[in-house]
C-alpha cells in the first residue's frame, strides 16, 4: 500500500511540475484556474484576463508583431528581449556609434531614440465568433465558395466590433477551423528605444550557447511607449507623452527557488502539435535537412565577411542572427524528435485513435482509417510539391537579398507604366524608390551577397524538382558551363541594381510609359524569373496541396478531440495571445547527465575567454570582483537565469515569466535544445523554456550601466 501511494504522489507531482498546452487567455476561467491554483498560483481567472477590469493581460505588448514585450511601470516603459530589439538596436548602430558592441543607454527621456515602424499592440478584448463566421456554411458544399462565405463573414465580425472606435480587429481559426476567436486591438506606433546591454551581456554566448542550457545571457532590452495628450495611439511627434498603462507588471526581488509556479504570458508564433506520423516524418527526414545544410552555408559566407570588418559586422549582424537562430533550432528539433521517437509515438496515437473509435462506433473507425489511408497518398505527392516551395522560398528569402530587393523596388515604380500619370506623382514615387535603395544599401554589401548566392544556388537548383527549375535560370547556368561561380560573377557585375550610385542614376532617368520587358538588366531578368516561377509554377501547387492536408487535418482533429477524452486540447499556436504554466524544474538531457535550474554569475566568469562568443566586459567583472550586486544579490551570488516547464515557442521571446502572485520574475528568452521539438511534440520530460533572471536585469541596468533612474520608475516586490 505504501507503494502504490508513494507512486501516486510521484505521478501527481510529474503531472504538477509540467503542464503541456499555450492556452487563451479568455478560456483560463473554465479550462485551467483550478489546476493553476492546485500547482500555487494565488490568484484568479479574472486577474489574468478581464475585459471590464484592468488585468495582467493589459501589461501584455505584441511587439513589433514578432516578439512579446510587458509594461513594467506607468511611464510605458516596457521589457523585451535583446535579440527581439537587436534590429532596432542595430538599425541606431554605425561604427562611431557602435550601439551592438557598446551598448545604449539614455539617461533622460530626451535622449531615447525613436524607432520608425516599430509598434506596440495590446489585445484588448477576446471573442468566440465561431458561429458567426460559420453561419450559412453547412450547405455549401464546394471548398472555394465554403471559404469565400467565412471570410465574408469574418469581415463583417471585425468591422462589427470596432466601429466608432480607434481599435483594430482580426480573427485566426484555431483547430485547424474548428472554432474562430476574434481579437480586438490597439496599436501603438510611437515606440522609443531607452536601453540595451552590449552584445558581450546581451549576446552572451552567441551561437555557441544559443538554445542551450545551462545559460548566462542577459537577453534584454527596453523600450518606451508614447501616446498623445489623451493616452491614445499616434504617429511619432516630439510633443507626445509616455503611455500611461491599464496595467503594469510589478517586479520581485524575492527571486525562484525549485517547484515555484511560473506562468508565461506572450505571443506564440507557431506550433504544430497535432500532426499525424506522415508529416513528421516530413520535417524530420526532407524538410529540416536541406534548410539546415543551406543555412549552415550561407551562415558560413557571412561569418567570414563579418570576422574581417567592422562596418560589415554592424550590417549583417541582425540578418545573421535572425538566419542562425532557426538553424540551430532545426538542428535540435530533429535531434528531439529522432531521440524520442516521434514518428513512432504518433503513429501509436493514430492506431489508438482507430481502435477507441471502432470500439464505439464502427462507422467512425471506417473514416478514420480511410482518412489516415489517404494522408498516405497525399504525403507521397505534398512531400516534392511542399519542398520545391520550402527550398525556393528558403533560397530567395533567406539566400541572397539582390533579387527580392529588385522586386519589391520595382513594385513601387509599376505606377510609372501610365503614361498620363501626373509630374508631381512620377517626383514622389522617384523620391520613396531612391529612399528604399538607400535604406537597402545601408545594411548590403555587393560582395557577401554574391557569395551566398553562389553557395546556395546549387543546392536550391540541384534539390527542386523539375516544376521549379525554369527554361531561363537553366539555360543561364548552361551558358556559364554549369558553374554557379561565373553565373554569380556574370549577374552581379553587370549590374546597375548591384551599384547604388548607377542605380539611383536610374530611378532618377525613368520616364512615364515605364515597359518592365526592355530592362535587361541581369539581376533584374533573373529576379523577375524567380518571382514568376515561384507566384506561377510553385506557389498555386503548394497552396492547393496544402489546403487539401489543412482539410484533412480538420478532420483528424475532430476525431482525435472526439475520442480522447482523457486530453484537454489547446489549440496550435498561431501568433495570438497565450498563457503557458508550469514550476521551476531541471531535466536529465542524457544518460548521466543531469542540469539544474539555476545559473549564476559565476557560470559568466568560467567561460569567460573560452570562445569568441565568451567575453566578459571589463565593467563586469569589476563588479563581480567586488562582489558589489546591491539588492539583486541571493546570498554571496548573482542569479542570471533559470530554467521551468513552461511551453513555449518562437513570439514567447520578450514574454514575462510571471510568479504566483502575478510578479514579474523572469524574461523568457530560449528553449532547451533538447526540448525545440515541442513545437511538434512535448514532452514534459524534456521541454523546458529559458529565462532570464530579473535580479540579473536590474543589476545590469542599475549597477552595470548606472541607469538607476529606470528603476525608480518601477514596482519592485521585495
Amino acid at each position: 500500500m505504501k507503494y502504490v501511494l508513494s507512486c501516486l504522489v510521484a505521478l501527481i507531482i510529474s503531472q504538477a511540475q509540467a503542464k503541456e498546452g499555450m492556452w487563451i487567455p479568455s478560456l483560463i476561467g473554465e479550462m485551467n484556474i483550478g489546476e493553476m491554483q492546485a500547482m500555487g498560483f494565488a490568484l484568479t481567472a479574472e486577474d489574468i484576463y478581464s475585459v471590464n477590469n484592468s488585468s495582467i493581460k493589459d501589461a501584455i505588448v505584441h511587439f513589433g508583431g514578432g516578439c512579446t514585450a510587458e509594461v513594467i511601470s506607468d511611464k510605458g516603459l516596457i521589457l523585451t528581449n535583446h535579440h527581439c530589439g537587436y534590429g532596432q538596436i542595430q538599425s541606431h548602430s554605425s561604427v562611431d556609434h557602435d550601439y551592438l558592441t557598446d551598448g545604449f543607454w539614455a539617461m533622460k527621456q530626451s535622449e531615447e531614440l525613436a524607432c520608425p515602424g516599430l509598434t506596440a499592440t495590446f489585445i484588448i478584448r477576446i471573442e468566440d465568433i465561431t458561429a458567426k463566421v460559420l453561419a450559412g456554411t453547412d450547405t455549401i458544399s464546394n471548398a472555394e465558395l465554403r471559404k469565400k462565405r467565412v471570410s465574408e463573414n469574418m469581415a463583417a465580425a471585425e468591422k462589427a466590433a470596432v466601429t466608432g472606435t480607434h481599435y483594430e480587429a482580426y480573427t485566426r481559426p484555431f483547430y485547424y477551423g474548428n472554432q474562430y476567436y476574434l481579437f480586438v486591438t490597439e496599436t501603438f506606433k510611437d515606440i522609443r528605444m531607452v536601453g540595451a546591454p552590449p552584445s558581450a551581456i546581451g549576446k552572451f554566448g552567441g551561437d555557441t550557447d544559443n538554445w542551450v542550457w545551462p545559460r548566462h545571457t542577459g537577453d534584454f532590452s527596453i523600450f518606451r511607449i508614447y501616446a498623445n495628450k489623451d493616452n491614445k495611439p499616434a504617429a511619432y511627434a516630439a510633443d507626445n507623452v509616455p503611455f500611461v498603462p491599464r496595467h503594469s507588471l510589478p517586479i520581485s526581488l524575492k527571486g525562484v527557488k525549485q517547484n515555484d509556479f511560473t506562468m508565461v504570458y506572450g505571443f506564440p508564433g507557431r506550433t504544430q502539435e497535432y500532426l499525424t506520423s506522415n508529416a513528421v516524418d516530413y520535417v524530420l527526414n526532407k524538410s529540416n535537412p536541406i534548410k539546415i545544410k543551406m543555412r549552415e552555408n550561407g551562415l558560413s559566407v557571412m561569418d567570414g565577411y563579418m570576422k574581417q570588418d567592422a562596418a560589415t559586422r554592424i550590417q549583417y549582424a541582425a540578418k545573421y542572427a535572425r538566419i542562425a537562430n532557426y538553424w540551430k533550432k532545426w538542428i535540435g528539433e530533429s535531434k528531439g524528435l529522432t531521440k524520442y521517437d516521434a514518428i513512432q509515438k504518433k503513429q501509436s496515437i493514430e492506431k489508438e485513435l482507430i481502435t477507441k473509435a471502432s470500439t464505439q462506433n464502427a462507422k467512425d473507425g471506417a473514416a478514420i482509417t480511410a482518412l489516415l489511408d489517404s494522408f498516405k497518398l497525399v504525403y507521397a505527392n505534398y512531400n516534392t510539391i511542399a519542398l520545391d516551395y520550402e527550398v525556393f522560398a528558403e533560397f530567395y528569402y533567406s539566400g541572397p537579398e539582390l533579387f527580392k530587393f529588385i522586386n519589391a523596388l520595382l513594385a513601387k515604380a509599376v505606377p510609372l507604366t501610365k503614361k498620363d500619370i501626373k509630374p508631381e506623382e512620377v517626383e514622389a514615387i522617384k523620391k520613396k524608390m531612391v529612399a528604399s535603395i538607400e535604406r537597402f544599401y545601408k545594411d548590403f554589401n555587393v560582395k557577401v551577397d554574391k557569395d551566398v548566392m553562389t553557395v546556395l544556388a546549387p543546392i536550391w537548383f540541384e534539390t527542386i524538382s523539375t516544376t521549379g527549375k525554369s527554361t531561363y535560370v537553366t539555360a543561364l547556368l548552361g551558358k556559364h558551363q554549369n558553374n554557379w561561380s561565373m553565373v554569380a560573377d556574370a549577374v552581379y557585375s553587370k549590374s546597375l541594381f548591384a551599384d547604388k550610385d548607377q542605380l539611383i542614376k536610374f530611378i532618377n532617368d525613368l520616364k512615364p510609359g515605364l515597359v518592365f520587358s526592355k530592362i535587361k538588366d541581369p539581376a533584374f531578368v533573373l529576379a523577375d524569373d524567380l518571382a514568376k516561377t515561384f507566384d506561377q509554377a510553385l506557389r498555386p501547387k503548394y497552396v492547393e496541396i496544402n489546403q487539401k492536408v489543412t482539410e484533412m487535418q480538420a478532420a483528424y482533429m475532430t476525431y482525435l478531440m472526439k475520442y480522447t477524452t482523457e486530453k484537454k486540447f489547446y489549440p496550435d499556436a498561431n501568433s495570438t495571445l497565450r498563457v503557458t504554466y508550469g514550476k521551476v524544474d531541471g531535466y536529465k538531457p542524457a544518460d548521466g547527465v543531469s542540469y539544474n535550474c539555476f545559473s549564476t554569475i559565476e557560470g559568466i566568469m568560467e567561460k569567460d575567454g573560452t570562445a569568441d562568443d565568451f567575453v566578459v566586459p571589463l565593467r563586469l567583472k569589476e563588479l563581480y570582483d567586488a562582489k558589489d550586486y546591491g539588492q539583486y544579490a541571493e546570498g554571496n551570488t548573482l542569479p542570471v537565469c533559470f530554467i521551468a516547464s513552461n511551453h513555449t515557442t518562437g513570439g514567447n521571446s520578450g514574454s514575462p515569466a510571471i510568479d504566483a502572485n502575478g510578479n514579474l520574475i523572469g524574461l523568457n528568452f530560449d528553449r532547451c535544445w533538447e526540448g525545440t521539438m515541442s513545437d511538434i511534440f512535448y514532452d514534459a520530460e524534456i521541454c523546458r523554456n529559458i529565462m532570464v533572471d530579473m535580479r540579473y536585469v536590474l543589476f545590469v541596468v542599475d549597477k552595470y550601466a548606472g541607469a538607476g533612474y529606470l528603476v525608480d520608475e518601477m514596482k519592485l516586490i521585495r
